[in-house]
């Protein structure tokens, strides 16, 4: 056991997975978190009686998450109440054409073939092929890159076959699907990344097999509740969580972290700095430039950063009864809709959204007869200087009309008795998160594995990293992997595991 001493900056789930982990064997660990509430973005608020999550709200490969339960003794469910949709969600294209797709392969292969017909076979073999990726692709997400030397590593070895790192996402499904629509089917999934499926790497066509495979799951209360669990957890294990205490900076000496100071000039010292911060905005305002030469602050505004969203929160006076859990509106012209957020960084005149209404599974979010509905549309990043204080009223209301017309939610805008609003320049304020970049650093094969930030922070020792911006990426269970990975490394480094 150790006695050694670790500051965590930041509460968000990276942070907590390893604070989890590192209480669990004896560390001295403290986790300052600068809000009021912990999780960063997978936190929660309420509005009057209306409960939601801020960011994340599907959980997918909670084994990850169950793992870090059971390393530290604890089992998930004892803390938190799952529910296994399905549906998965709801796809709705051009013309009113949906498709509810199941985890289910007799249901699925049935929803695919009725919706375009011939397009159940290309679905079996698409989950046949992509399991084997899948198996040969997940081994390489568990261990960290450090050098050169861990590209040799058997798993990353055994996995570059299926890595279809030279291809696009969009032409890895082209080989199973003719119908466009289905291709989307299986490829908006970049979106979570931040990405156009056009441009991301073929890699991440596991996204989709990890959906239909292992399935999409809700937290009851919010996937806050996640949080709130891993948050008891920790403390259960001798660890303290401090909110409402914002670290200034992080104080490095000869080329170590030494401690952090905060916002009131107190310092305290450590053995080990953990970083959970958004990476970019972390450098920037709490790292020295003179201790980051590699990211330096030239370096990072040339980095390549992921989309942003637009979000509306709302409480509503009405259950969507025939509508589930999860639903995708698509543009009619939905690469049109891509490229204008990812590559000409403006707002479409057609935009694609996503909507949760969770109060069809779970009736603790709203009052009897009510719902709690999250809107999430993918927008340009802040590198696309979009004024949203001009903006924000009209594409809000777009945004209404469209959920009526488009996406079925009748009578909405005149339903709505709790409504809140992030923009961009709200990602940027008030969530500190660098160009509104909502999922962090894309996810081009240059910014990935060795070429993504370490976990052992290469510009000075006794720091690590969590969460989105560095291996394995962002994404609530890579993050929680993040958070793994730091933490073993760690131990690995005290003789622990």
């Amino acid at each position: 056991m150790s006695a050694k001493k670790i500051i965590i900056v930041g509460a968000g789930p990276g942070g907590l997975a390893a604070g989890m982990m590192l209480a669990s064997k004896g560390y001295n660990v403290t986790i300052y978190e600068k809000n009021k509430y912990i999780g960063g973005r997978n936190g929660g608020f309420k509005l009057g009686d209306y409960k939601f999550d801020i960011g994340p709200t599907f959980l997918m490969m909670k084994d990850i998450l169950e793992g870090i339960f059971e390393f530290t003794g604890k089992k998930l469910t004892d803390y938190v109440r799952l529910f296994d949709l399905d549906p998965l969600y709801r796809l709705r294209f051009k013309d009113g054409k949906e498709l509810r797709i199941s985890r289910d392969s007799a249901k699925a292969q049935a929803a695919l073939e009725k919706f375009s017909k011939g397009s159940s076979a290309g679905y079996m073999r698409y989950m046949e092929n992509e399991k084997e990726k899948y198996d040969k692709l997940i081994p390489c997400l568990s261990i960290p890159y450090g050098s050169f030397l861990d590209l040799l590593k058997p798993q990353f070895l055994l996995s570059i076959p299926k890595l279809d790192a030279h291809v696009s996402l969009y032409d890895v499904l082209s080989r199973y699907y003719d119908d466009p629509d289905v291709r989307i089917a299986f490829t908006f999934q970049a979106k979570y990344i931040g990405m156009s499926p056009w441009k991301a790497p073929g890699t991440f066509s596991i996204i989709s097999y990890i959906e239909h495979g292992a399935g999409i799951y809700h937290v009851e209360g919010g996937l806050c509740r996640l949080s709130d669990a891993m948050r008891k957890v920790f403390e259960e294990n001798g660890g303290r969580v401090v909110t409402s205490a914002p670290v200034k900076r992080i104080i490095v000496e000869n080329n170590q972290a030494k401690g952090v100071e905060f916002a009131d000039g107190t310092r305290e010292s450590a053995d080990y700095v953990v970083i959970n911060a958004d990476f970019a905005h972390a450098m920037k305002s709490l790292v020295d430039e003179a201790d980051r030469p590699k990211y330096s602050d030239r370096a990072l505004d040339r980095m390549k950063y992921s989309c942003s969203t637009f979000m509306l929160y709302l409480g509503v006076k009405k259950v969507y009864e025939e509508m589930p859990h999860h639903s995708i509106i698509f543009a009619d012209d939905y690469k049109k809709n891509v490229d204008d957020i990812t590559e000409r960084n403006v707002l479409s005149d057609d935009p694609s959204f996503y909507v949760q209404n969770a109060s069809v599974t779970d009736k603790t979010l709203a009052p009897d007869g009510k719902s709690a509905v999250y809107v999430l549309v993918p927008v340009p990043n802040n590198e696309g200087g979009i004024d949203w204080a001009k903006e924000k009223k009209g594409f809000r209301d777009k945004i209404l009309r469209m959920m009526e017309t488009k996406g079925g939610y009748k009578g909405i805008a005149d339903l709505i008795e709790e409504e809140r609003i992030i923009t961009p320049d709200d990602w940027s304020t008030e969530h500190c998160v660098f160009n509104a970049a909502t999922f962090n650093l894309a996810h081009n094969i240059s910014q990935m594995l060795l070429w993504r930030p370490h976990n052992e922070f290469e510009e000075f020792d006794n720091c690590y990293l969590v969460g989105g911006g560095t291996h394995p990426g962002s994404g609530l269970p890579t993050i929680y992997e993040s958070g793994r990975i730091s933490a073993k490394l760690i131990m690995k480094r005290d003789g622990i595991v």
